[in-house]
């Protein structure tokens, strides 16, 4: 068995064989305060059509094949439900690297002569559970993704600032200091303390601002900064000896994100596919949600040439498949703003899957106007899919007419949490803003 990158790689080339669509998001330190966060795993099945197949390690929610199939025109893979390993449910991988879900894997390889493996981000279990299967099934089996050395150069923040001042210029990225013990975390905390009003925590790895933590100077001045590193460093569950990032917390005016897809080195350069506003909650900036970018087109043009400059700088050290890059605008937008690289999310996430999803929906047609976010209200705890769906009436969209104006996925955590995620479509942005903040609500009864 092998699990070497250079084996195991997707090289672009079109093959005639399944893929196998995994969304483990084991990788991720910290996410035990994302409500649902253990069904984000059939995130997956929308990426996915006839012929494929998407694992996970808990059944799909009641009603959620027959819409996906049925109403938004997916098609049909096969689901691996695989059984949990220790670890718990996200180890979706490692699942399916056991019993019988890796016995059906094996023989749907061996069936087609071969399988891709398309994986919500390609860490190292994904690279295993590929070269498990390719040994098992004598097929070539090959994996859409970064390898692991590249993977972590995106998704680690201090090795990605590194790589963005050493492509696009120091002026990308904010003054950042980094630190492996609480003393020296507290040390750098304190300097930059003296000199901006608000500072903050970064934990290297960790996504949708879990591991972040914002202090104003006043606080770390008058208080005793080593005790607020301590805590900050118990709850996010920190590792000693890894690097935490001390950072001053820029006021900024917005919070986009650039949206790319790079091909393997050699065939063809990163394509961008978007600019979204994240739509962010709470001091520590918690992402909910996306919106196309309504900046200024000057400001969209030079986030989009640094974002591809960036993405080919990543493209040379071995990245492939989707990236997005996290950004600030400081200052006025339509007048002089500086501009921001603050991390890397290599992998698929909370703006990218539902802007492929849509791009899927319209068969190649112009996004609308839209807004992307979850939904969550305690009244909506147990309720199912289908009765979501007849709440909604005619307003459900469907692609074949073009009708209708929302589309739900990842509802998995419906039935214990109240929460699943929406897209609403407007002829403005405005009106899709109304549709899912003002009117949604009252649609569903809640």
């Amino acid at each position: 068995m092998t699990t070497d990158p250079a084996a195991l790689a997707w090289d672009g080339a079109a093959r005639d064989v399944p893929t196998l669509h995994i969304d483990d998001l084991s990788a991720i330190p910290f996410l035990v305060d994302i409500a649902g966060v253990e069904e984000y795993q059939h995130r997956a099945r929308l990426r996915a059509g006839d012929g494929d197949l998407f694992a996970a390690v808990t059944p799909a929610a009641h009603g959620y094949e027959r819409y996906c199939r049925d109403v938004l025109g997916l098609g049909a893979p096969e689901l691996i439900v695989a059984d949990a390993v220790e670890g718990g449910p996200l180890f979706v991988a490692r699942a399916c690297g056991e019993g019988a879900a890796f016995d059906r894997l094996v023989a749907r390889a061996r069936e087609a002569g071969g399988l891709i493996v398309h994986p919500y981000m390609s860490h190292e279990a994904v690279w295993e559970l590929a070269g498990r299967i390719s040994a098992a099934s004598g097929t070539r089996v090959t994996v859409i993704g970064p390898t692991p050395e590249a993977l972590w150069l995106a998704n680690d923040k201090a090795r990605f600032c590194e790589l963005v001042a050493a492509t696009v210029g120091d002026s990308w990225v904010v003054d950042t200091r980094l630190a492996t013990d609480p003393d020296a975390i507290a040390r750098e905390l304190a300097a930059l303390a003296a000199r901006h009003p608000r500072v903050g925590l970064k934990r290297t790895r960790c996504a949708s601002a879990m591991g972040n933590e914002v202090f104003h100077a006043d606080e770390i001045q008058a208080g005793d900064p080593a005790a607020l590193v301590r805590a900050f460093l118990a709850r996010t569950e920190w590792p000693p000896g890894e690097e935490v990032l001390a950072v001053p917390w820029e006021d900024a005016t917005s919070s986009p994100s650039t949206q790319l897809w790079i091909p393997p080195l050699g065939r063809g350069m990163p394509r961008l596919d978007g600019v979204y506003e994240q739509i962010l909650e709470g001091p520590e900036r918690v992402f909910v949600g996306s919106r196309p970018s309504q900046l200024p087109r000057e400001v969209n043009a030079r986030l989009e040439a640094a974002a591809l400059a960036v993405g080919a700088a990543l493209q040379q050290r071995g990245y492939t498949g989707r990236c997005s890059f996290d950004h600030l605008v400081v200052g006025d937008p339509h007048g002089g703003c500086e501009l921001r690289f603050t991390e890397a999310n290599g992998r698929w996430g909370g703006t990218s899957t539902p802007m492929s999803l849509l791009d899927r929906l319209l068969g190649g047609a112009a996004r609308p106007p839209y807004r992307a976010q979850d939904f969550v209200h305690e009244a909506l705890a147990g309720v199912s899919l289908p009765e979501i769906l007849t709440r909604v009436g005619d307003d459900v969209f469907d692609p074949r007419t073009g009708r209708g104006r929302f589309v739900f996925y990842n509802v998995g955590p419906l039935a214990a949490s109240g929460k699943l995620d929406v897209i609403a479509m407007g002829k403005t942005q405005a009106r899709a803003e109304a549709a899912l903040v003002s009117e949604l609500p009252g649609i569903l009864g809640v």
